[in-house]
């Protein structure tokens, strides 16, 4: 696991039991983000002009500030050119968030508490785990300011705390969570699940949402004992009782 140092801004790669306590960023992808290969080139500082750059700086500062060392964030700390990494990552990224001291859910297109779950944040497929996986989740608004945690906010966001619960809850629950969100690219509506699922797929981009979709219920058929991931097509949508075995 790759985690970003929050004083230097450089990369440090940890290994087993090495890992030293870290927050992490859950936020929305959005206009020049910093990459991998940004950060790696030291000597290049052309990314700090990236629009990007505003988010990692400051998702930096505020872990600095809450005494934490080292941060994780996507958009740099993955190298995404290589598929083999990717796909190990997007397996291992429910632990990475369940491990991390605390979360932090940027919520750039939200000013007040009042428009909290009007934030895209609440769309999309991979947020999702970064909702539940956590234990401890601190929302921000556009300027860095706190707006409470997820205990606090929980009369306004429909899946409170789950930690260490979720092979108590059904796959159609997991999947009438997952239902209103959408994801970029249409794999991704089933890879994003992998974690919340407990399970593991090799990941293939370009077989499509349906292929993926119907890998990812014969994993989970294997896993669990709980056929009601048949009731639910590849787009999420809900086919009814009849689809059971």
């Amino acid at each position: 696991m790759r985690l970003l140092d929050t004083k230097s801004l450089r990369l440090k790669e940890f290994v087993g039991d090495r890992m030293p306590q870290y927050a992490i960023l859950s936020h929305t992808w959005g206009d020049e983000e910093v990459l991998f290969q940004d950060i790696k080139s030291h000597l290049s500082l052309t990314w700090k002009r990236k629009q990007g750059s505003k988010k990692v700086r400051a998702s930096c500062r505020r872990a600095a500030l809450d005494g934490y060392k080292y941060i994780w964030i996507d958009t740099c700390c993955i190298d995404k050119s290589s598929s083999a990494e990717l796909s190990e990552s997007i397996n291992s990224m429910f632990t990475w968030y369940q491990s991390a001291s605390v979360c932090y859910a940027f919520l750039e297109d939200v000013q007040s508490l009042e428009r909290l779950t009007d934030s895209r944040w609440f769309t999309r497929g991979w947020t999702l785990q970064e909702l539940i996986a956590p234990c401890d989740v601190r929302f921000y608004n556009k300027n860095w300011e706190l707006l409470g945690d997820r205990y606090r906010l929980s009369p306004q966001i429909s899946i409170k705390s789950v930690r260490g619960l979720l092979g108590e809850v059904s796959v159609s629950q997991k999947m009438i969570w997952a239902s209103p969100r959408s994801t970029t690219r249409a794999e991704d509506l089933s890879y994003c699940l992998l974690g919340i699922f407990g399970v593991s797929m090799t990941l293939i981009y370009g077989e499509g949402q349906e292929k993926a979709f119907r890998r990812l219920q014969e994993t989970i058929l294997r896993e669990w004992d709980d056929q009601t991931i048949l009731a639910w097509n590849y787009s999420y949508g809900f086919k009814g009782t009849e689809y059971y075995i």
